[in-house]
């Protein structure tokens, strides 16, 4: 096969072609650029996992005064609040334990007043409604049920949160968007696919009197499909770097440049762990290039 004379064909095929090139151009890259997005919103939610759920704590409220609930008809004494302490200091409770912290209603005031400034709802609280706690971290987070079995049903122990429980429903909402933006790149996946196909057809149409030509003087089905294979594999390659370099845009422009800078307390992807994403980006465009052009014109040439 004469290398020359193929890539010859094909640059000739993406001249004669040139708008339907620049929607293959268009389609694989808005698809792929979906592709890397969903990629790096995994990335996000896996990285955001690791650093948040190490830090999650169980907190081990205490009854309050102010409060009335369910478990509480009166405030914890320091009795229970000793009781409480020593639970957590000793086994078998003590071997799940990695260290706890003690928050009177002062602190838990102040960490109140941090965590809602500039909200007016902190106008209205005083330090005596909130809840005095005991700040668990574990050895192990998946074990956070072993200190609600331990500790709830203590004298003086108002409830025991994990929150892990609030993480996993921030986490479920981020897996939903992530899920639906492969949805998204799916579909445009599939239109990226159905226009190379329709492309390739109209070129060999085009070439139809050529083609016969090629037939007739002993051409192979390989000679005459490579140049038309090319021809998508090249305008889909176009399109795969594009998507690629918008993919490592956004994370160095608007996640690195912007989100890191407005939230310095969560771990955001890098640019390093976009560039992960780039060889998946191209090769992808190009295997799906040269199949939807390879069954286009296998198909044309069988009619």
């Amino acid at each position: 096969m004469r290398i020359g004379l193929v890539l010859g064909e094909a640059a000739s095929g993406l001249r004669r072609n040139f708008s339907m090139v620049i929607s293959i151009v268009l389609v694989t890259f808005v698809s792929l650029t979906f592709v890397g997005v969903a990629a790096l919103m995994q990335l996000q939610i896996n990285q955001m996992k690791s650093f948040w759920y190490d830090k999650a704590q169980v907190a081990v409220y205490l009854c309050n005064d102010a409060v009335k609930s369910a478990n509480c008809s009166s405030g914890a004494t320091q009795e229970q609040i000793d009781a409480v302490r020593t639970a957590l200091s000793t086994a078998p409770v003590k071997s799940f334990v990695k260290g706890f912290t003690f928050e009177n209603h002062q602190e838990a005031f102040v960490h109140f007043k941090e965590q809602f400034k500039g909200n007016p709802v902190a106008n209205y609280v005083t330090a005596d409604l909130l809840n005095e706690a005991f700040w668990v971290n574990l050895k192990d987070p998946n074990q956070s049920a072993v200190i609600g079995e331990a500790i709830s049903g203590m004298p003086g122990v108002d409830a025991v949160t994990d929150q892990r429980r609030l993480l996993d429903q921030i986490f479920a909402v981020l897996n939903t968007a992530s899920i639906t933006a492969a949805g998204i790149a799916a579909l445009m996946l599939v239109a990226a696919a159905l226009l190379i196909s329709t492309t390739i057809r109209l070129s060999a149409f085009s070439r139809r009197r050529e083609l016969g030509i090629m037939r007739l003087v002993g051409a192979s089905n390989r000679f005459i499909q490579t140049p038309f294979i090319l021809e998508g594999v090249l305008a889909s390659l176009i399109g795969s770097v594009l998507a690629a370099a918008a993919t490592v845009g956004i994370v160095q422009f608007f996640v690195q440049g912007y989100l890191a800078q407005a939230q310095r307390d969560i771990a955001f992807v890098t640019v390093p762990e976009a560039l992960v994403v780039v060889p998946i980006l191209i090769g992808a465009g190009v295997v799906l290039a040269a199949a939807s052009a390879n069954i286009a014109i296998s198909r044309y040439l069988r009619v």
